[in-house]
């Protein structure tokens, strides 16, 4: 069996106006969530880096989370135990990884963008759009169309040199070196 890796292009610029600017509320997903559409269940489940529920209590995707400064196996831990995660992410002496199954509907279109160097945004749509003149799908009730994960930057992130691939067409990967700085910082214990 051989693997295939392909590597992706970071966008560091996305001039959509008005993205993300529908919050996911928790009602509107239970709603959403209800429906018997198997694909809504493979992007928004338990365990996909896309889902809601994903820490343990309602995060809206949208909004831009603090992902480096927990542990995976904390932060994870009621997944782990159930062996339903699919997602994990470290931090080396050189940077950040972030490793994660992308879901089965829309993996060829799915974008890494950096935005203002603050936040890495993963996303792509689910279903297809019928009208290739439709607005803009990011800018409306997203999770009916698309996907997305944001995560805030971790400071000493050298965020121009982001790095992400697709694995086998199943696992996204996301290398975040550490600026110059950062890697001189010891990591552990200060030393007198």
């Amino acid at each position: 069996m051989t693997s295939s890796n392909k590597r992706l292009e970071v966008q560091t610029e996305d001039q959509t106006p008005h993205k993300w600017c529908v919050s996911l509320g928790e009602e509107p997903f239970k709603r959403f969530f209800g429906q018997t559409n198997p694909s809504v269940h493979k992007v928004f489940g338990e365990g996909s880096l896309f889902s809601p529920l994903l820490f343990g209590k309602f995060f809206d995707p949208s909004d831009a989370f603090p992902l480096w400064e927990f542990e995976s196996d904390v932060l994870l831990s009621h997944l782990r135990s159930s062996s339903q995660s699919t997602v994990d992410w470290c931090q080396t002496g050189e940077g950040y990884i972030l490793k994660a199954e992308i879901p089965g509907t829309g993996k060829s279109n799915i974008q890494v963008i950096v935005d203002k160097g603050k936040v890495v945004e993963i996303s792509g749509p689910w279903k297809q759009q019928r009208d290739s003149k439709a607005h803009d799908w990011r800018c409306g009730h997203w999770w009916e169309h698309g996907y997305v994960r944001r995560l805030e930057m971790p400071e000493d992130a050298d965020w121009n040199n982001i790095e992400a691939y697709i694995h086998n067409d199943i696992y996204l990967e996301i290398r975040i070196p550490k600026s110059q700085q950062g890697r001189d910082l010891p990591q552990g214990k200060d030393v007198a």
